[in-house]
């Protein structure tokens, strides 16, 4: 299998071609770290992929040259993609949903899997999975995952053909196997809209080949160094990045789930704490960053009145006061002040939101630009958009409720 080492300049171009496909895949990067992240990690010896759990559908932002040469696909075929597409008829299930679980509780794992390169051979690999967070808010701002493949040679039965040698690689990690048993079909579907979605393929393993120490020093090596290197070049930005959670004010960061679930939805909006003192912000829509020229680190842990000014009516915010004190929802008409100075007539609806259990977790506050304000091809009114968008923040937030538990808070 070849692969053509291209220059730094080139390999850039060839990173922003691939993200045309979704320019959000584009920015993932390029919006918090200096221009010279991507020749700065294409320059980084070993197998690695970072992702982005903030965009829907948690999508590859970069690929190393090491992974594309060791799994034989080329670079616009694996950004702005979800790693599923590495996964095969005998990946481990259970390895899979281990995988998915990291995720979801945002910490740092390691485990063995059986992945596939692009022409359909199987590769057994070591798969070491940590966050990135931002300093300011806490949240997970993208994941690195390195793969080392497993050297040790496996003994299979003849009718599958699979190795444990270090000739290609795949995303996710399973067990390595002595005797493959047949495909098992799982009767519930438990994909889930994470960087490991799986379908219902998965194989049972009678006996496992884990990785050597060396290998798995090697993985935490170069997550080290990829780490390092994100580091360095968010702090040239100011947009600064850590392999710890650090969080400038009291919230509890909200899971990746719900990030990639809010994701979705397009319109303006906040969520804010009710239970943490002066109700800050603990979310911020892209749309309410766009109608208010606020960047995110801006307005996370900010109190709402941040969009108010001299000629805001009073008499609204005692509306909106309220009627958050009576938990019921309310929609006024109130001006208010961009980051600019410039102001615009909101459309404002605030409605509690409430967690499976039926306590408000939060408030949404959903704006819209009343100049702006128009019925859509759909025929939805202004009134119907804000009120599905609240429908959407309310479904996300229960359904992540209900699936952790009675010990989440939300």
């Amino acid at each position: 299998m070849f692969s053509v080492e291209l220059p730094p300049a080139t390999m850039a171009a060839s990173v922003a071609a691939a993200a045309k496909m979704d320019p959000l895949v584009g920015r993932s990067l390029a919006s918090r770290y200096s221009d010279w992240i991507f020749e700065a990690l294409e320059e980084l010896p070993g197998n690695f992929l970072i992702s982005d759990p903030c965009i829907a559908g948690h999508p590859i932002v970069f690929a190393s040259r090491g992974f594309l040469g060791m799994s034989g696909y080329a670079r616009e075929e694996v950004i702005g993609r979800n790693g599923r597409i590495f996964q095969g008829p005998a990946t481990n299930r259970r390895a899979v949903i281990e995988i998915r679980e990291a995720i979801r509780a945002e910490r740092t794992m390691q485990i063995n899997i059986l992945n596939y390169r692009k022409d359909g051979s199987p590769i057994w690999i070591l798969f070491h999975l940590c966050p990135v967070f931002g300093r300011d808010d806490g949240q997970v701002i993208h994941f690195v995952a390195v793969q080392v493949p497993i050297s040790r040679r496996a003994s299979v039965g003849p009718r599958q053909g699979l190795d444990c040698t270090g000739g290609g690689t795949g995303f996710f990690v399973g067990t390595c196997r002595k005797e493959m048993r047949g495909e098992v079909e799982l009767g519930r579907n438990l994909a889930v809209d994470s960087f490991v979605d799986s379908d219902n393929r998965g194989l049972e393993a009678e006996e496992s080949c884990g990785a050597s120490d060396v290998e798995k020093q090697n993985a935490l090596d170069a997550s080290n160094a990829v780490l390092s290197t994100l580091t360095h070049y968010s702090e040239l930005t100011g947009k600064i990045v850590c392999r710890t959670r650090h969080v400038s004010f009291d919230a509890a960061p909200l899971p990746s789930s719900l990030h990639i679930s809010l994701g979705r939805i397009k319109q303006s909006f906040v969520l804010t704490d009710p239970q943490l003192f002066d109700m800050p912000i603990i979310y911020a829509s892209d749309a309410f960053l766009s109608l208010t020229g606020y960047t995110r680190h801006e307005v996370l842990g900010r109190n709402c009145r941040l969009l108010n000014g001299a000629d805001t009516d009073l008499q609204a915010l005692q509306q909106i006061k309220e009627s958050i004190g009576a938990a019921k929802a309310c929609t006024v008409r109130v001006l208010n002040y961009r980051k600019d100075g410039s102001t615009f007539r909101n459309r404002l609806l605030v409605s509690p939101v409430r967690n499976a259990s039926g306590k408000i977790a939060f408030h949404v506050w959903v704006q819209m630009d009343e100049e702006a304000a128009k019925v859509d091809e759909q025929g939805l009114s202004p009134e119907m958009k804000q009120l599905g968008a609240v429908g959407a923040v309310k479904v996300a937030v229960r359904s992540l409720s209900a699936a952790a538990g009675p010990s989440s808070r939300t």
